[in-house]
């Protein structure tokens, strides 16, 4: 079993001088989603490498799940650590690993070693032949392929000789807490998940809020959606849900004002409540998981008077996706299936038959003035009776 797992990035090589805040990001990171796994977990970085050491009893497979939720990881490669440099003992390790790490032995292969090590006296190509012939004499069936080996075994000169041939994909991006915070409007739809994810996956920690809406919407539409929030925090880290109960404020939209505006208008209050939020959490920006022209409420005239409402920046990642291809994140990501459970959130109950999909501003402003003087007292009521529930 290996102990050792080298851990590949991506975009955060080519950041220069701030390249170690990144990386630190990237192992408190780590760190944090290793804390359910059984074992014992030490994070080392050494020259633009990252490694995991692992210690006690764990399991493998669970490590690498791990692994593979955490943004910023391009690769997982579990290597094998040998604390002789000397050419002979580097390729009785190579060999050994090959036993650990393969049933047969009749595949072709190539030895890549790099000397990070500078001081390391051995040229690479030496090495390489050096380590190989070790290879083809403890398995004869194997052959060399220096172009498209089956096996690429790597081995790496550094303070110790790190040795590994598999590269486990991770999910790329940045580290969550490197691009600041934002609010994610998150319903119990396929849609907003998946947004939430993706920003996430650019390395800002989000926070949500879910607009409740009982009796209309029940406890169950609730946990389903804090259910999506908890999947999607395996990615995203820990994250605040606030649960804004919306109910008065939407019955005070739906008798005052017309029944074509409804979705456009709620949506416009939705957004002023996420940013209250927002600001109050520090967030610097929302995020929708709307997708231009999918339903009414989301064409780019509806768009236009919805960001009106709020001062923010909203960040929309799914603007120009086919509904398929959303699907097919949330079904990478595992939100899929609870997205799909039959219980309504207030969007849905409130909907209108007819809405109006070219709105202008000022119309929706005079009819937003129908809804009374104390209306304002109703945002605020919903704002200070949310729930928060963190995941």
């Amino acid at each position: 079993m290996f102990h050792t797992y080298l851990i590949k990035y991506g975009e955060i090589g080519v950041k220069g001088k701030n390249r170690y805040v990144f990386e630190d990001a990237l192992s408190g990171r780590i760190l944090e989603r290793l804390e359910n796994v059984s074992g014992e977990f030490s994070v080392s970085k050494e020259q633009g490498r990252i490694y995991v050491h692992c210690a006690g009893s764990f399991i493998h497979e669970e490590v690498v799940e791990a692994l593979q939720n955490v943004f910023g990881i391009v690769g997982i490669c579990p290597v094998m650590v040998c604390d002789e440099d000397d050419p002979d003992s580097i390729g009785k390790a190579v060999v050994e690993f090959l036993a650990q790490s393969y049933e047969t032995h009749d595949q072709s292969f190539k030895i890549i070693a790099r000397r990070a090590r500078k001081s390391y006296p051995m040229p690479s190509m030496e090495l390489n032949a050096i380590v190989g012939g070790a290879v083809l004499d403890a398995y004869p069936e194997m052959s060399v392929d220096v172009h498209e080996p089956q096996i690429p075994v790597h081995v790496e000169i550094r303070d110790q000789i790190y040795i590994y041939s598999k590269i486990i994909p991770g999910p790329g991006g940045m580290p969550v807490g490197t691009n600041g915070r934002a609010m994610l409007l998150l319903s119990g739809g396929i849609d907003s998940p998946v947004a939430g994810y993706m920003i996430a996956k650019r390395g800002v920690r989000i926070d949500a809020v879910y607009f409740h809406a009982p009796p209309y919407t029940s406890e169950r539409a609730k946990q389903k959606v804090i259910d999506l929030a908890k999947r999607v925090s395996d990615f995203a880290g820990k994250m605040r849900v606030h649960v804004v109960n919306f109910t008065d404020v939407q019955l005070r939209i739906y008798e005052r004002c017309p029944h074509d505006e409804l979705t456009i208008i709620m949506r416009r209050y939705m957004m002023k409540i996420a940013e209250h939020f927002a600001a109050r959490d520090g967030a610097l920006a929302l995020i929708t998981g709307e997708s231009l022209g999918q339903v009414a409420s989301q064409t780019i005239q509806s768009l236009a008077v919805t960001n009106a409402a709020c001062t923010m920046p909203v960040f929309r990642p799914l603007i120009g996706f086919d509904k398929q291809d959303i699907v097919d994140i949330s079904l990478k990501i595992g939100t899929y299936e609870t997205s799909i459970l039959p219980y309504e959130d207030c969007c849905t109950i409130f909907v209108a038959k007819h809405p109006v999909t070219k709105p202008l501003l000022h119309i929706i402003e005079r009819s937003e003035k129908k809804l009374g003087e104390d209306f304002d007292e109703l945002v605020k009521t919903a704002i200070e009776t949310a729930e928060t529930v963190e995941v």
